[in-house]
């Protein structure tokens, strides 16, 4: 596992100097929120800004997965919107369009895949009639991913219409390719119930492309500080390392942008003995 931390924690800083910030601290993955400034992929100076950040990836030896999940990039007045289930096919087209571009920047990195959600449904459309929605905005986006040979990582996320991962499975069965995985937000477990962890871990171990890490309460959406929730990380960890997962490993704390030098700093010293400690013990 490599230790990873969301650039949507470090939303105050340039994302070049955020790269580097990692890179000395010591962590060797990073999960990119394509987002505004140089991380908006519909810029005129996109392509050149991409090729300098797989440049500086390469220079500082660091992974990547690219994050979906800005707040305001495509409507600047509803967090989120447009989504993958929006009513309107247009807003859903526009939403298709983002994530491959995101797909395009993820093949160009050479990361290990693009994390996306399905959005929250905001209408009276059945659950049936939702899912079609979902399993038609999802195939466009998923062919041009296998295309690009590159893993899309689905995160079950609390509040939206694929929100636990019993609903995560329903989808499957409207669509499954091997180019489609899963983003495991430990946290988002923690916070719906969905215990033990360690038996989701091994339940989806082999399709895991992605995990997000935090603290969290339980019953409480919330992404907390090590040590100031309830969660305990060691056994979580080691179910992990015998899943034979070696991806990254990505802090979110996107609401400690503003001490984020102090939080990253904070989230790593946490977790870097636990993680060395999971690998030692949790081998397969």
């Amino acid at each position: 596992m490599l230790l990873g931390y969301n650039t949507n924690g470090l939303a105050h800083h340039d994302p070049f100097d955020a790269l580097a910030l990692l890179a000395e601290i010591g962590y060797r993955s990073v999960a990119i929120t394509l987002d505004h400034g140089p991380l908006n992929p519909f810029t005129d100076r996109w392509q050149t800004n991409l090729k300098r950040l797989k440049d500086e990836l390469k220079r500082l030896g660091l992974k990547s997965v690219i994050e979906t999940g800005a707040r305001f990039l495509l409507n600047p007045r509803i967090k989120h919107e447009p989504t993958l289930v929006s009513a309107s096919a247009a807003d859903r087209q526009v939403r298709i369009d983002f994530l491959r571009r995101a797909v395009d920047a993820a093949a160009l990195l050479e990361s290990d895949c693009v994390s996306l959600w399905s959005g929250i449904r905001r209408d009276t459309a059945s659950d049936e009639e939702t899912l079609e929605r979902l399993a038609d905005s999802l195939r466009p986006v998923l062919q041009h991913a296998t295309n690009s040979n590159v893993i899309l990582g689905f995160e079950p996320e609390p509040g939206m219409f694929i929100d636990t991962h019993k609903s995560y499975q329903r989808l499957l069965q409207w669509i499954d390719a091997p180019h489609l995985q899963l983003t495991l937000d430990l946290g988002h477990l923690w916070c719906q119930g969905e215990l033990p962890i360690a038996d989701y871990i091994a339940r989806w171990g082999q399709q895991i492309a992605n995990v997000h890490i935090e603290d969290m309460r339980a019953g409480v959406h919330e992404h907390l500080m090590f040590g100031e929730g309830e969660m305990q990380f060691p056994p979580i960890l080691a179910a992990l390392a015998k899943t034979g997962y070696r991806g990254g490993l990505h802090v979110e704390l996107s609401r400690h942008s503003h001490e984020a030098p102090t939080a990253t700093k904070k989230a790593y010293d946490f977790l870097k003995p636990l993680v060395d400690d999971a690998l030692k013990w949790g081998m397969p």
